[in-house]
């Protein structure tokens, strides 16, 4: 309820009606003696208490997470579940050696459950730190020191124009300096140091998301860089084209990104390990 941000929100995430929620906080309520929160017209507010008792639920959360990783080390059969996180819209290699690691899991004396959802980077690193995901795979431009980063491939990421725009005709003879004569679309979040600086041309658009880049390039009024994966659909409909594949890219690197304590789960060790054969 409080991730959820009130009890009405949170009636999706846990499936029960209000009321349901409203007479099991009540009854919480009278068990401790105390008010967890103040809710009504005004909006929901935790009290200086209820702050306290939030915090503590999540250490005790932790912690059963703890003792679970080490009951579970009392038998030789890995169970429990995996909860994975992705960016989406990964080269179609990258998640096939996800698959593949995937594969030789199933392959272990392991009884687990997966579950896999898509959020974008920030998110998932949030998720990491709150202990709702086990791994996050995807590209992430800063580094947080509680958790533990691991390159495992790249993306290729190319300068495209769109089918409207004056240099798309010209594509394969346009080099860097004429390109930068032009507007651009470029991504709200630091990219590389070899995709160049947004200061070295006219940026006229920012997105956060590829496919929202993807839309201005299309216009044909901007040029924009994105993963040649991705475009590829775009190129074939004659929709895209690069303009200098070997003198405008970069790589992105991608990374599995786990909580620095994480090797103290079995289960969690183990899906690394095959993650790591897998990208060998």
């Amino acid at each position: 309820m409080v991730d959820a941000g009130g009890i009405t929100p949170a009636q999706a995430t846990l499936n029960v009606g209000q009321s349901t929620i409203s007479t099991q906080l009540s009854t919480l309520e009278t068990r401790l003696g105390y008010r967890l929160c103040e809710r009504g017209r005004s909006g929901f507010r935790l009290t200086a208490r209820g702050e306290r008792f939030v915090d503590s639920a999540r250490k005790l959360l932790g912690a059963l997470d703890v003792f679970s990783a080490e009951a579970r080390k009392v038998g030789r059969t890995l169970v429990g579940t995996l909860n994975l996180g992705l960016i989406g819209h990964a080269p179609v290699n990258a998640n096939a050696r996800i698959s593949q690691a995937i594969e030789r899991f199933r392959q272990r004396d392991e009884s687990v459950h997966f579950t896999v959802s898509v959020r974008p980077p920030g998110e998932l690193e949030g998720l990491l730190l709150d202990n709702k995901i086990h791994m996050a795979i995807g590209y992430f431009w800063h580094r947080v020191p509680a958790l533990d980063y691991t390159t495992i491939f790249h993306e290729t990421q190319l300068a495209y124009a769109g089918r409207g725009h004056p240099l798309f005709k010209k594509a394969g003879d346009v080099t860097p300096a004429q390109a930068l004569a032009h507007a651009w679309a470029w991504r709200s979040y630091p990219l590389p140091e070899a995709a160049g600086s947004p200061a070295e041309r006219p940026v006229t658009a920012v997105a956060d998301n590829m496919e929202a880049v993807a839309m201005l390039v299309l216009s044909g009024r901007h040029l924009g860089y994105l993963p040649e994966h991705f475009a590829a659909p775009y190129v074939a409909q004659g929709l895209l084209t690069p303009l200098a594949p070997a003198a405008m890219r970069y790589e992105v690197p991608f990374d599995m990104v786990v909580r620095r304590d994480a090797r103290r789960n079995d289960l969690l060790a183990a899906f690394i390990a095959d993650m790591k054969a897998a990208h060998a």
